[in-house]
């Protein structure tokens, strides 16, 4: 088995890969930056440019399986134009790698498992959702989600099996949302975000990387859920990461009204409450390897790990 990647050299697409070579499985891998091409026996870069749908066809040759995670960061100010570029990244990058498919004479590519994201589900306190549920978000990020995964099924239509992995709070050291949290709680100045009482459900990004293999190699089809199987609040996290941190908490909760003033629309990253069920992937036969959140951040920040950086980049 071959398996292209879009998405390979960022923080979720650097762990899948790491996965897939532990299994000898080779990878072929797109990018928007000619510098990032690389060339060795199992790890292979092609070039393509999805704003303007090109496509370099070599990258398929091979290929009997895709992982996409190719998408525009959410977490950047909710500007119109930024609106516009992270829901355009999403569904111009899947056209233009369904186009590419069919022009080239692979015949050979059975599943493609594409990234998608919890944000679908609407803001609730009590809800929990499973993928079966017909409530969607009815804001900026339910129409992002709805969008991308439709577009994914596309590929249907050209007999691909399609799986949707939606994504949850991905935990990782180098990257993601976790650095961010703990920066502040290590300079002494963290506390829990608005009511604190909002689900937060989390993955930490080696399980993440393992159901992206597991979705390949066992060709699944439909959406599953990416997190674990224990969704935290955000009092329960911020708790948990300071005692890991050996950092004490002592300043009230950051209240909603302020985030929503600095951040606007976005503070809904923040704020929202989605508490989201593994249970689809874990009948599949998926185990985890982090199960609750205070063992997953022990392995990130627990004793005879490295410090957190003092700054960390926007």
């Amino acid at each position: 088995m071959k398996v292209l990647i879009t998405g390979a050299t960022g923080m979720i697409g650097q762990a899948i890969v790491k996965v897939l070579h532990q299994k000898g499985i080779p990878v072929n891998y797109l990018t928007t930056s000619k510098d990032k091409i690389e060339s060795t026996e199992d790890f292979q870069g092609f070039y393509w440019d999805p704003t303007k749908g090109e496509i370099d066809l070599k990258c398929f040759e091979n290929v009997q399986a895709i992982i996409n995670l190719a998408g525009a960061s959410i977490a950047k100010r909710w500007t119109p134009q930024h609106k516009k570029k992270v829901l355009n990244s999403r569904t111009n990058s899947l056209q233009t790698l369904r186009k590419g498919l069919e022009q080239s004479s692979n015949k050979e590519v059975e599943c493609m498992v594409s990234a998608s994201a919890i944000g679908i589900y609407p803001d609730s306190i009590s809800d929990y959702f499973e993928e079966s549920t017909s409530k969607v978000d009815d804001g900026f990020l339910g129409e992002v989600v709805s969008k991308w995964e439709a577009e994914a099924e596309t590929f249907e239509e050209i007999g691909v099996d399609v799986a949707k992995i939606r994504i949850g709070l991905v935990l990782a050291k180098d990257g993601g949302a976790l650095p961010k949290m703990a920066m502040p709680v290590k300079n002494f100045v963290g506390a829990p975000i608005g009511s604190g009482e909002q689900w937060q459900s989390w993955i930490h990004i080696e399980d993440l990387a393992q159901m992206f293999a597991f979705a390949v190699e066992n060709n699944l089809r439909g959406i599953y859920n990416g997190v674990a199987p224990n969704p935290v609040t955000n009092n329960k996290l911020t708790k948990e990461l300071a005692n890991t941190l050996e950092k004490p908490l002592w300043l009230p909760n950051v209240p909603a009204f302020f985030l929503k003033a600095i951040l606007g629309e976005m503070s809904t990253l923040l704020l929202a409450s989605q508490r989201v069920s593994s249970k689809k992937i874990e009948e599949e036969g998926f185990s985890f390897q982090y199960v609750n959140v205070c063992q997953a951040l022990q392995n990130i920040y627990g004793p005879g790990k490295e410090s957190v950086p003092a700054s960390v980049k926007a």
